[in-house]
């Protein structure tokens, strides 16, 4: 069966309109207007994929870049000692207790919108600021959930700072790119002053898996405008998803780096302690050892002995719960090289860290008033940013068993500020408030009861389980053993004892790892040095374009039929190229040829439709939508090539971006290719 693309009804190319678009024609039909049509040279049905194997340029030195919702941090490794992971010095400034290897991810811009500083020290300088000077000030904190929640992301996407002020999204992120990318490439020159700058470094950018592709390109757009890589050396920068970097982290690990939650006693809630490992699994490990071909595994595989416990099967699910998002990924692990196979496409929601923070800003709300909680917020911001960081400092030592009460500190601006809008002192306030589970102390502070700070995490704690419990129900999923919990937020002794008492129940051994809030960055950089380790990947949505097919009466409906020059066609089907779901392994190509309409056409634009189905059939179905644009531009044709130009485009679909390449068959040179999710 023929397939036409459809120039028509449906408005295939960019920048056409079912009132302007020119009436499809079959192939070789002449064409007079100036639309980028294309002729089709390739059947509906899809050829069977072809794989390529992916070339990579050498690099001297991986640096990653985990850039996290609440924090960030970058790590980096020399080809020539790749497993040799290096963590960025120690930041300046910091709170008590918390690692430095991390800095929260905060951006001050000045009044004009220059850089000034990101991480403690932006928080710091801005929280010092006069209250009256600091409302001209742009500061920026947990601002990486904009790209998620934006359902109409573009390149013009603003993005709001704390004092109202709005600014283009994609000169924030490249703001914060940059200041990690000079502050990396400083610390490389002071370890390696030999090394050369140019084109040596492969930089790693962490996202959340159950990013759209918009969000992907975004971050590399923001890369290119942040210098870490030009558009001609795309292959210089690699987009690394969060839970796949944990996983290729946790591969890796042995015992002793490994805190074993099911191995706790019964009620001690020590959510700290480290107990050994169960004996049984011990001596599995032992006999597997006495194995020639297990130890040959584990030695040319690289995989930590961890693996060399589990007999039954080597599937196991990562739950990277950041700040921001809760990202789950199911792996096998593959002999015998240790590469990575998913299982189940990436699932989770926004259901991070800054979800208990919303819940004690709504708390506040109830208390002195949600219209207060606003004005505080827009006229008092670095107060606002004193309180936040006073309620994460105590957030940090709630745990389920923990006793006595906790103090939280209110900042002077914010008492003084609620008595001159209200009247009344916010001691009045807590006492006529409903919220009888929150008191004021005499030393002039907030105390909030341990089972009050712990209600702040129930909403997000419970979606977090959900989403496990709805994912281990997958038949894809069955025989899963093993739960490696990941993430900034995993390290909260309350998150922990909520996930093992709700699925340890059910035989699933739950285990973080010690240095879980780098678990991902050390990931990312390992991803960098052997971007093949994930080996097959599952495709989140079926992709394809609308095209013509020769109409078939009974099959087709009668409103989809176009009669064009005595020909019956069926308009608006959805040719697929991968359908959701669909296993797809690292440089499987899906190739298409097109023609273009006009001798001298310098340009294609085919419109890509997605949707979350595998059998939609027409781009008019529900939940099928235009996402994106495939473009070819291409050279002048010669004279010996002026007649039918075949341009042959190849898309894989297994990477963690959908990448494109062309060539023009007649001369057998490259086309200029690109997929382009932003510009809908």
């Amino acid at each position: 069966m023929l397939a036409v693309p459809d120039m028509g009804l449906q408005g295939l190319y960019i920048g056409s309109s079912p009132e302007r678009s020119p009436v499809p024609s079959p192939p070789g039909s002449p064409r007079t207007q100036e639309s980028c049509g294309i002729a089709p040279l390739t059947p509906s049905q899809s050829p069977k994929p072809e794989t390529r194997a992916p070339q990579h340029a050498p690099f001297s030195v991986v640096v990653a870049i985990d850039f996290g919702t609440t924090s960030s941090g970058y790590a980096f490794s020399f080809a020539s000692d790749p497993e040799a992971i290096h963590m960025m010095r120690k930041w300046e400034g910091g709170d008590p207790g918390v690692a430095h290897q991390k800095t929260p991810t905060c951006l001050l811009l000045t009044p004009e919108g220059a850089f000034h500083s990101f991480g403690y020290t932006a928080r710091d300088y801005y929280h010092d600021l006069d209250p009256e000077e600091a409302r001209d000030w742009l500061y920026f904190e947990k601002f990486k959930m904009k790209i998620h929640s934006a359902t109409d992301l573009t390149l013009k996407t603003q993005l709001e700072a704390v004092n109202g002020k709005k600014m283009p999204a994609l000169e924030v992120f490249a703001h914060a790119l940059r200041f990690f990318k000079e502050h990396a490439l400083q610390e490389l020159r002071e370890q390696c002053p030999s090394l050369p700058e140019k084109d040596t470094v492969r930089w790693v950018l962490t996202v959340p898996a159950i990013w759209k592709q918009p969000a992907k390109q975004f971050m590399r757009e923001a890369a290119y405008l942040a210098g870490l890589v030009s558009r001609e050396d795309a292959e210089q920068l690699l987009i690394a998803l969060e839970p796949e970097a944990a996983s290729v982290y946790c591969r890796k690990l042995r015992l002793h780096q490994l805190l074993d939650l099911s191995s706790r006693a019964p009620g001690s809630g020590r959510l700290g302690e480290r107990r050994s490992i169960d004996s049984s699994f011990r001596q599995a490990r032992e006999q597997l050892r006495r194995s020639r071909h297990s130890r040959t595994f584990l030695v040319e595989s690289g995989v930590g002995e961890l693996w060399a416990e589990m007999q039954a099967g080597d599937r196991y699910v990562v739950a990277d719960c950041g700040g921001g998002t809760v990202d789950l990924t199911v792996h096998q692990l593959e002999q015998p090289h240790g590469t990575l196979k998913e299982l189940y496409k990436a699932s989770g929601g926004p259901y991070g860290a800054v979800g208990v923070d919303l819940a004690f800003e709504q708390l506040l709300g109830r208390i002195f008033g949600e219209d207060f909680i606003t004005t505080f917020k827009r006229q008092r911001p670095a107060a606002w940013v004193d309180l936040t960081i006073a309620f994460e400092a105590r957030k940090r030592t709630a745990g389920p068993h923990r006793a006595g009460a906790l103090n939280i500190s209110l900042p002077f601006s914010f008492i003084d500020f609620y008595r001159k809008q209200r009247g009344h002192n916010v001691e009045t306030a807590l006492r006529r408030s409903s919220v009888n589970f929150v008191k004021w102390s005499s030393q002039g502070m907030l105390r909030m009861s341990c089972e009050a700070m712990n209600e702040l995490f129930q909403p997000t704690v419970s979606g977090i389980i959900q989403h496990i419990e709805a994912l281990l129900a997958r038949p894809e999923v069955q025989g899963v053993k093993l739960l490696f919990l990941v993430g900034g937020f995993a390290e909260s002794a309350v998150l922990q004892h909520a996930v093992q008492t709700a699925l340890g129940a059910r035989g699933l051994r739950v285990v973080v790892p010690h240095d879980v809030g780098l678990t991902i960055l050390k990931g990312a950089v390992l991803f960098g040095q052997a971007p093949g380790v994930v080996r097959v990947r599952r495709s989140p949505l079926t992709y394809g374009v609308g095209v013509l097919n020769r109409f078939v009466a009974g099959r087709h409906p009668p409103e989809k039929l176009l009669v064009r020059d005595g020909r019956r066609w069926c308009t608006d089907v959805f040719e697929r190229f991968v359908a959701a779901e669909q296993s797809v392994a690292l440089g499987e190509e899906v190739r298409r040829s097109y023609c273009p309409a006009r001798p001298g056409q310098r340009r294609v634009l085919i419109n890509l439709y997605c949707c979350a189905a595998e059998d939609a059939r027409f781009i008019t179905d529900p939940g099928v939508r235009k996402c994106g644009a495939l473009s070819l531009e291409l050279e002048p044709a010669d004279g010996a090539s002026c007649g039918r130009r075949e341009i042959r485009a190849a898309m894989q679909f297994g990477d963690t971006e959908i990448k494109v390449t062309a060539v023009d068959v007649s001369t057998n040179r490259s086309v200029r290719a690109a997929i382009d999710f932003l510009s809908n």
